[in-house]
């Protein structure tokens, strides 16, 4: 199955495939938890009980997800011991104890509360409780913080100088933590996160409205999550461009990558929309282009010249036919999300918002749009720093342990299957656990007034029984 391929590539397919699993997990469980702290604080404020019966059908959902996240993010981190040794040890001075501060701070506080949040309102009080979830949702955003510091600095390094020994050491830790791209890449995973759970959220609250199972709770969740993603959708279009500008300063290879510029363009560079990444003979086939936009959106002048491909040596590319197509996936999302959070402002205002079932089933169909885009974005940003580690400093191939590359290809296909295996499992609990939202007690479904009877006691109650309930 591997044969043919070098313990470097088998290396990085191993931390890329564990990275892929565990970053959906992180993306989630940030939206989700300040999602239940917004939920917990409204009940408080309004005393409306739906919000606190959404809160608890979502905190069971947001334990397992912060279980899996937790578990993916422990195997990798043995693997800069296993396969990247030599990385561990050079860049280990500045990179050590970032990840040392993310857990001192973030996971202890996460891992602090959120007991409380889970099991403990009745013993706490709802005043310390909401404290609680504002804490969790604090502590993953600390950690995004630290975890995002590591990366950036990877990607753009500062404040350090590099010893006898080769190894980078701290000159500034300032200038480490808030490097030329932490701002921009905090920025578009945080509202990437947040935009991942609205669309979860929406997508489960227009699926219970198609199915009429709980009709107030669906109704309310899925205009949450339409207002979350009409606000974020925009916000992460601008947030992606002012990336887009500070990775051409910094890293210009991987915007050429992106752009698909194998060529200069002295007098304003196309924006290819689509096309098929010809490395060999260093063109874009069957290209879909408008003139001079690419130059007008990086630079904003149309004829501005662009640098291409052409002016990188070639054992300094990224990978061309990944970054080409990662980039329009990502952006291509990006737009179809805002289009969603437009026609739902249009609905909201003819007042169709929750009887326009198309919009619902596409709301739906978009609930794992948020997912595939993180993906798309972080397979952009990690292959896009390639041929580097850190990028400008220190070579992928100079960073592996010294490893055959049967011993890596024998420990990725053991993570394959254990990983399919677990987190497949773990992910159709999660999506069984969605599709188990209680019905209301009294259905209304002309979404006129409804009597919510007590406390919704958890999303584990089996919509099989809502058989003896009138539909």
């Amino acid at each position: 199955m591997f044969s043919g391929l070098d313990a470097a590539v088998l290396a990085r397919a191993q931390f890329g495939f564990t990275v892929a699993f565990h970053i959906i997990f992180p993306a989630f469980s940030i939206g989700l938890a300040s999602y239940l702290a917004v939920l917990n604080a409204l009940w408080l404020w309004k005393k409306d009980k739906v919000y606190l019966e959404l809160f608890d059908f979502w905190k069971t959902i947001f334990a397992v997800a912060f279980g899996m996240g937790v578990v993916s993010g422990i195997v990798m981190s043995y693997q800069f011991g296993t396969n990247w040794a030599v990385f561990a040890d050079k860049a280990g001075p500045v990179v050590g104890p970032l990840m040392g501060y993310e857990v001192l701070t973030a996971f202890f506080l996460e891992a602090g509360f959120i007991g409380v949040m889970l099991f403990g309102r009745a013993k706490v009080g709802p005043r310390l409780h909401l404290f609680a979830t504002f804490m969790v949702a604090i502590g993953t955003l600390i950690s995004a913080t630290w975890i995002l510091a590591v990366n950036s600095w990877m990607q753009t390094p500062a404040g350090f100088s590099i010893n006898a020994e080769g190894q980078f050491v701290p000159e500034d830790w300032m200038a480490i933590i808030f490097n030329p791209s932490f701002p921009y890449r905090f920025t578009h995973m945080v509202l990437a996160a947040y935009l991942t759970t609205a669309l979860v959220v929406g997508g489960v609250g227009a699926w219970h409205h198609l199915k009429k199972t709980a009709p107030r709770r669906s109704r309310k969740m899925f205009s949450m999550a339409m207002w979350m993603i009409s606000v974020v959708a925009p916000l992460q279009i601008l947030a992606g461009d002012a990336h887009g500008l500070n990775t051409l300063e910094h890293q210009p290879a991987k915007v050429m990558a992106m752009e698909g510029h194998y060529d200069s363009h002295p007098n304003g560079a196309p924006l290819i929309l689509f096309g098929i990444p010809n490395p060999t003979a260093k063109r874009i086939d069957y290209a879909i282009e408008v003139p001079k936009m690419s130059s007008l959106i990086l630079k904003h002048d149309p004829n501005a010249p662009l640098a291409g491909l052409d002016t990188i040596a070639q054992d300094k590319q990224p990978p061309v036919i990944v970054l080409f197509w990662s980039f329009r996936v990502m952006v291509g999302l990006g737009f179809a999300m805002l289009s969603l959070a437009l026609w739902s402002l249009y609905a909201r205002f003819r007042g169709t918002l929750h009887s326009n079932p198309w919009l619902h089933r596409v709301a739906v169909a978009m609930g794992p749009a948020g997912f595939i885009a993180v993906l798309a974005g972080w397979i952009t940003t990690e292959v896009g720093r390639q041929p580097y580690t850190v990028y400008g400093h220190l070579l992928t191939a100079q960073s592996m342990s010294p490893i055959s590359a049967s011993a890596v290809a024998t420990s990725l296909a053991a993570f394959a299957v254990v990983y399919f295996l677990v987190f497949g499992a773990g992910t159709f609990y999660l999506l069984r656990l969605m599709a188990r939202l209680p019905r209301d007690p009294q259905p209304d479904l002309e979404g006129g007034p409804l009597r919510t009877v007590g406390i919704t006691p958890g999303p584990a109650l089996d919509v099989a029984h809502g058989g003896h309930h009138a539909h």
